[in-house]
């Protein structure tokens, strides 16, 4: 899956696309492809293929000690993967909640001002209500 059409890329505090580097954008490509359907379907698919022609007569015979080296050696790598996957995942929501953090202040902000606003509002009409009241 391409990071350019992902829904991240329309948030405005979320790097995507370009903005990402080569490192950030391998770990979405292996993690969106690792951590899919069609990946796990091909993987079977492959380790049927290949117990189908190997059997007891092919370059691997039963029992398929070069396949355990390949899946073995795909496992380990497949723990790196995710924990690169796990930490971009993670860089993600720390964008995310920084933009919120942010958000949130500048709403603070603006109930603060508007709160000052409002006692003012209330002190000019209790005024003008005793003006009125007066004449």
């Amino acid at each position: 899956m391409n990071t350019e059409l992902s829904n991240w890329h329309f948030h405005p505090k979320v790097r995507s696309g370009a903005r990402l580097t080569m490192g950030e954008r391998a770990a979405d490509a292996m993690r969106n492809g690792m951590g899919s359907w069609p990946f796990v379907i091909s993987a079977l698919i492959f380790l049927a293929i290949w117990m189908a022609y190997n059997g007891r007569k092919g370059f691997d015979p039963y029992p398929f000690i070069l396949l355990n080296l390949v899946l073995s050696c795909l496992a380990a790598l497949q723990g790196a993967i995710l924990l690169i996957a796990a930490k971009r995942s993670d860089q993600i929501a720390s964008e995310l909640a920084q933009h919120t953090f942010d958000i949130d202040n500048e709403n603070l902000m603006l109930t603060r001002e508007v709160q000052v606003l409002t006692k003012k509002i209330d002190e000019l009409t209790v005024a003008i209500h005793e003006h009125l009241k007066n004449t």
